[in-house]
């Protein structure tokens, strides 16, 4: 049980048209009432907003609205209270210090949403999509935030467990009762079900989906000096992000844009033009770029089809291997000199040879529809994932990882060896809804979110 009650302001710094200062605990209601002089006397009603004054003693510093939310029909669980101000940095900061002159203590990044966990009004993977959805930047992020904060994930790590501990009792019932249960018995019936159940984790593991999810796709356009890289990031961005001049290796670092396409956030780097050179700058420029396409979900290699294929360009070529790679013809408003064919004839053997190939024009606009359509095909994810988050999923797979060596060690040693297995299983699909975790563990997810949440 809190014994404390806290305070934050809960609306972002900076002006605005209201602020919002929050308390939780027991003396939510009686700090409230210390500073509030509501417009009309008497007791003030839970859940209903109240026109009133915040004073200082006999100074008043601002109207506003208030509202007391009492225990347990609030976000916490505990006594909410809850000043509407105007919004300004002054006002809101000056009711905060009331607040705490009074008998509050200021909240620690996320502990609003602590508490709600603490006493059990939501699960972890449901406050993690409390921060999930404040930070989403497109749909397709908010859709996955959602779908957690109504309980997808738990869903279905809960059914998985139950599933686990139907076998874990299996298993404690042949080594309780070894003269009723055979161990091969339970063996022949532990082996497939935790294979299976191991196959049904695995399989709702997407580390890519999650973590596009969390922070978008990274694409990064590579390719010779000059060949219209930097041209193509503007139009794409439709603003002056990256500068463009005529001459060969403007661009010696990296410049970076976020796109908004279909609802999924898509970060583009423009990398420094990839070829030999001895001037100590553009080496510098070109380990970077290599290194953003390690990093890249997707290499846009750009490619000038008004000029043939040279040594550089067939370097690029031979360095897609292994990559999630899309070909971009650029300058299609000049006389074409290289064809399609021309690029997927000499592609490595890590790709296909039906390699999608776009031709573009940074300058006409018309010709951007299917690249722009292709990224947001890239950047797109289901919206069936039961796991979205990249904690979740790493959880998730140790959780699948241990169920396979239960099955290991059943096949090879026995039933009871295999269980050591199996509650290494069970308390990594724990940390996922906090139903078995450590402090360091909330520590880390709740210091992740703001004050005031």
């Amino acid at each position: 049980m809190n014994t404390s009650t806290i305070a934050a302001i809960a609306t972002a710094p900076g002006q605005g048209g209201v602020a919002i200062v929050r308390l939780s605990g027991p003396e939510a209601e009686a700090i409230l009432m210390r500073l509030f002089r509501p417009a009309k006397k008497g007791e003030p009603v839970s859940h209903m907003l109240t026109f009133g004054h915040v004073t200082d003693g006999e100074a008043t510093i601002d109207e506003c609205m208030a509202v007391l939310m009492r225990a347990p029909r609030s976000y916490t669980r505990e006594d909410v209270a809850e000043i509407q101000l105007h919004g300004g940095g002054y006002i809101a900061q000056r009711v905060l210090e009331l607040c705490l002159r009074h008998g509050a203590e200021l909240a620690a990044p996320g502990e609003f949403t602590r508490r709600a966990f603490l006493n059990g009004r939501i699960d972890l993977s449901q406050a993690e999509a409390v921060m999930s959805l404040i930070a989403a930047q497109g749909a397709q992020s908010h859709r996955a935030a959602m779908r957690q904060l109504k309980g997808g994930a738990s869903s279905f790590i809960r059914k998985a467990a139950d599933e686990l501990y139907a076998i874990q009792a299996g298993v404690a019932a042949c080594i309780d009762y070894p003269e009723e249960i055979d161990e091969s018995e339970a063996a022949a019936d532990m082996i497939p079900r935790t294979t299976a159940l191991a196959a049904q984790i695995d399989s709702a593991c997407d580390e890519r989906a999650a973590r596009i999810l969390q922070s978008g796709l990274r694409v990064a356009l590579c390719g010779q000096p000059n060949v219209g890289k930097s041209s193509l990031l503007n139009a794409l961005l439709g603003e002056e992000r990256a500068i463009v001049t005529p001459i060969p290796g403007t661009t010696r670092d990296m410049v970076m844009g976020d796109l908004l396409l279909g609802g999924s956030v898509i970060h583009l780097t423009d990398t420094a033009g990839l070829h030999a050179t001895d001037d100590p700058v553009e080496q510098l420029g070109v380990a970077r770029a290599r290194r953003a396409m390690d990093e890249a979900d997707l290499v846009l290699a750009v490619f000038d089809q008004s000029r043939p294929l040279d040594d550089d360009d067939r370097a690029l070529l031979a360095e897609l291997q292994g990559r999630n790679v899309l070909l971009v013809l650029n300058k299609a408003d000049l006389a074409p000199a290289l064809a399609p064919a021309d690029l997927t004839a000499l592609l490595p053997a890590g790709l296909p040879l039906d390699a999608p190939v776009l031709t573009v024009s940074a300058a006409e606009e018309a010709t951007l529809a299917p690249l722009k359509a292709y990224l947001a095909e890239q950047a797109a994810v289901s919206d069936n994932l039961d796991l979205t988050q990249p904690r979740h999923v790493e959880a998730a797979r140790r959780a699948a990882r241990h169920l396979r060596q239960a099955a290991e060690t059943a096949r090879a040693l026995s039933v009871d060896m295999a269980s050591i297995d199996l509650q290494a299983a069970q308390l990594a699909l724990s940390e996922i809804t906090g139903d078995e975790v450590e402090e360091r563990l909330l520590d880390r997810v709740f210091g992740m979110f703001c004050v005031g949440k």
